[in-house]
């Protein structure tokens, strides 16, 4: 809910800092519509990560307020993000993939500096086979990932810059500044 009379004050920062992120070129924001039910006061923004061959990862931030805090929270502010990313097969089959993409998470946290605390989530890996007269790939494999934690403070910046280079990991994009290499044909 956002745009409503009576917003509390931190959540209007805290909104604001959120929109106020720019992105690497490759990463796409846009505001959608938050979930209702979870807070009292809720925003999202939806991500898109793109290569030169199209999308490489989705995903979603929300951002949850409630004044009177939530005892699992450990605060008022709770952010929660949701990262989808489609692997290639011998990606896929690392069995410390699960370790790797969390890891992708806790370090963006730390670089970017965001001050939180109640992190917490999952990361799970799919492989989907296709049949019949489905069109598409013959087998796909996703991980995705969903986490939770509260920000100490309104200044959620930090928390949108992990969250972007969270989604820029999981998508396989270099880090900011090297270009990505591609193999010649007839390499």
């Amino acid at each position: 809910m956002t745009g409503i009379s009576g917003e509390p004050e931190v959540f209007r920062q805290a909104v604001a800092a959120l929109r106020s992120m720019h992105p690497r070129p490759e990463v796409e924001l846009g505001e959608v519509r938050a979930p209702q039910r979870l807070a009292p006061w809720s925003f999202a923004l939806s991500a898109e990560a793109n290569g030169p061959a199209g999308e490489l990862a989705t995903g979603r931030l929300v951002l949850l307020h409630d004044p009177d805090g939530a005892e699992a929270w450990d605060g008022v502010l709770r952010l929660v993000a949701y990262v989808r990313a489609e692997l290639d097969t011998e990606l896929a089959a690392d069995p410390l993939l699960p370790a790797v993409g969390w890891s992708w998470l806790t370090e963006a946290l730390e670089l970017s500096g965001a001050a939180f605390t109640a992190l917490g989530g999952t990361v799970t890996q799919t492989s989907s086979a296709r049949f019949g007269d489905i069109s598409g790939p013959s087998s796909t494999h996703d991980l995705e990932l969903r986490a939770s934690w509260t920000a100490r403070d309104t200044e959620l910046a930090a928390h949108a810059e992990a969250f972007c280079e969270l989604l820029s990991s999981a998508s396989g994009l270099p880090p900011v500044g090297i270009a990505m290499i591609s193999q010649r044909k007839g390499d």
